[in-house]
């Protein structure tokens, strides 16, 4: 009996042995899950910021009364385009034409002063040589013949203020744009005392977009620049572009047109402005705006797709197949986005075959088959790793660098294009 059973044993035992090597084996015989990815080339992407600032006039003049008198008219219809020297107000000339033949009155005066002075004079000195004038009584007749010419040109100048003034009666505008509203009604008494103010003209095309920005951003941006990562634009070349109230672009990009020299101690912060084109009378002055601004260019980092930057503990990262078809991973440096792609400053280099679809099918140091990632099959559901459930690494994929805003839905590969652009330099 003993025999049989022990020959059943190691039958039973050589079975379960040789079910663990094919086991073993069926396991081995498995192939390396395909990965789509994406190859780092370096780029030079535009340097972005997405401020507020508040829209101004390019030329805002107060239109003021600058002769006393009553108003009696308004010559414009309020709140609409004028151009310059256009007659806006009249008030009453009656007076101020007075004036001026008062004035006319007191040149002839003067003159016919001084043609009798001038002619006594001559008289004087045609009869001096013969001692028939005293050396007094010549010099008598000079000094009145001066003082008469003098005279004559003072007459001159008061006719010419009365003729200046009498203009003034017609009100104009000092520059073209849109006129506002009538400060003052007609038959008010203007001008007496101060220069009463009638009305307002504000020049709509272009206007100006007053904003600022953080001095330690700017060292930052300056500091890039002299180390080479960063190249900045001239004032002329730096453009802002609009974003409307319902979300759309406005149809004319600005240029950065002044640029403080010094920072506010208040805020901390440095005046900038830019130049907007308003042909379409579209934008208003004192309107707040916010507006994306291209200060110049980031020079060799790496657009990444959201989907494959994760992030844990340690900071953003990325997964990477290497030379020996090993999965291996590389800490990154975002600085913001471009689209649903992150800039990324470090972390990866030239060639890098980043996973970009199929990361939870693989981790770290396991091998992998890198397949070309194709972005429109990913989103059709199609290629290496699509349609699977995404880790829990994966989740946090559009978990910004510090600095760089997030993209709603970023984490699922979504398109952040509501998101802020937002590129701030790493700290």
């Amino acid at each position: 009996m003993t025999s049989p059973l022990r020959s059943l044993a190691l039958a039973c035992a050589v079975v379960v042995v040789l079910a663990s090597c094919k086991k073993q084996e069926q396991q081995q015989a498995m192939p390396p899950p395909e990965v789509g990815v994406l190859q780092a080339q370096p780029q030079t992407v535009p340097l972005e910021r997405e401020l507020v600032g508040r829209l101004s006039a390019f030329r805002s003049a107060d239109v003021r009364a600058r002769v006393p008198g009553v108003l009696e008219k308004r010559l414009y219809t309020e709140g609409t385009d004028v151009k310059e020297g256009q007659p806006l107000f009249q008030i009453d000339p009656a007076p101020l034409r007075a004036t001026l033949a008062s004035a006319q009155g007191q040149l002839a005066a003067a003159e016919a002063t001084y043609a009798n002075a001038k002619a006594a004079a001559a008289r004087a000195r045609s009869l001096a040589p013969q001692a028939y004038v005293s050396k007094s009584d010549l010099d008598n007749a000079e000094a009145t013949e001066r003082s008469s010419a003098a005279s004559v040109q003072q007459a001159r100048a008061a006719v010419e203020t009365a003729r200046i003034n009498l203009g003034y009666a017609t009100v104009t505008a000092p520059i073209a744009g849109r006129a506002g509203k009538q400060q003052v009604t007609e038959g008010a008494l203007v001008g007496q005392g101060d220069s009463t103010l009638l009305t307002t003209i504000d020049q709509l095309d272009p206007l100006y977009v007053n904003f600022s920005m953080s001095s330690d951003e700017l060292a930052q941006l300056r500091q890039a620049q002299t180390e080479g990562n960063v190249a900045l634009n001239a004032e002329d070349k730096s453009t802002v572009q609009i974003k409307l109230g319902d979300g759309s672009t406005y149809a004319h990009a600005g240029t950065l047109d002044f640029s403080g020299a010094a920072v506010d101690p208040s805020t901390g912060s440095v005046t900038l402005r830019a130049l907007l084109p308003n042909p379409d009378r579209v934008l208003l002055p004192g309107a707040f705006v916010s507006f994306s601004a291209n200060l110049g260019q980031r020079k060799d980092v790496y657009l990444i797709p959201q989907a494959a930057v994760l992030r844990d503990a340690k900071g953003a990262y990325a997964l990477v197949v290497g030379k020996d078809s090993k999965v291996v991973r590389k800490d990154l440096t975002t600085v913001g986005q471009q689209g649903d792609k992150w800039i990324v400053s470090s972390g990866l280099q030239n060639g890098d075959q980043v996973v970009v679809s199929g990361l939870p099918k693989v981790k770290e140091g396991a091998p992998a088959v890198a397949k070309p990632w194709d972005p429109n099959a990913a989103a059709q559901g199609q290629g290496p790793g699509a349609g699977a459930a995404p880790s829990q690494g994966a989740q946090g994929a559009a978990a910004p660098a510090k600095g760089a805003a997030p993209a709603q839905g970023a984490a699922h590969g979504d398109s952040p294009d509501a998101a802020s652009h937002s590129d701030q330099p790493k700290q």
